[in-house]
């Protein structure tokens, strides 16, 4: 509903990914505006170190919905992680926003990865998933303005695009090592997404998406 409501879901990515149990949902989040773009901060606290549950590889979250790259650390690590995510999300946002019952429907949805050309192509989709906002014509293989694209991928802060690129947003929340050496830098990422829009290779992993196209 608003940049809160994203950095809440951001920080209960960070907070939720332990084994321990999830504490008080203290959250100070700010937002510093510059005359650029605005830098999105987490707090820092003081706590013992994390045993995660999962590996967060890769992220976006939408108006509504989210996409997530996951590898678990332990055994039932991605159902333990989505259930407090989806607990404490829930809460959260039935509080603020004096409601009750389900948040998202139905269960979270999950597949196995596979095969070695899907942890690229999926990384390319979960972060591509914002220009449904302004260019939903890039799931047909077109796209008019790319520098335009790449900008506003760039600064869409929701996402762990710009961590992927060097720009610093929310480097805490994933766990990058595993993909960025296939991944490479930001030209070739540009590049390599670019020839992978126009070849209109979605339908290569049109069974791993578990949505419509215009979701």
């Amino acid at each position: 509903m608003e940049d809160m409501d994203y950095l809440r879901f951001i920080h209960n990515i960070f907070e939720f990914n332990d084994t321990a149990p999830a504490g008080k949902p203290y959250v100070p989040l700010s937002i510093k505006h510059t005359n650029k773009s605005p830098e999105v901060r987490l707090p820092e606290i003081q706590r013992k170190p994390r045993q995660l549950l999962v590996d967060v590889l890769a992220f976006c979250l939408m108006p509504n919905h989210f996409h997530f790259l996951l590898q678990q650390r332990r055994e039932n690590g991605i159902s333990e992680f989505m259930r407090k995510m989806g607990t404490g999300y829930t809460n959260f946002f039935n509080q603020k926003y004096q409601r009750s019952g389900s948040l998202f429907q139905g269960v979270y949805k999950r597949i196995q990865l596979t095969e070695q050309a899907h942890f690229l192509f999926l990384p390319y989709y979960i972060h591509l998933n914002p220009l449904d906002l302004i260019m939903p014509e890039w799931r047909e293989g077109y796209i008019e303005n790319t520098r335009s694209a790449f900008q506003f991928l760039d600064s869409y802060r929701w996402s762990s695009y710009p961590d992927y690129i060097n720009k610093k947003n929310f480097p805490s929340v994933t766990q990058r090592s595993f993909l960025q050496d296939m991944l490479g830098s930001k030209p070739e990422q540009e590049q390599n997404i670019v020839e992978w829009i126009q070849r209109n290779k979605l339908e290569d992993i049109e069974h791993l998406i578990l949505e419509s196209p215009e979701v």
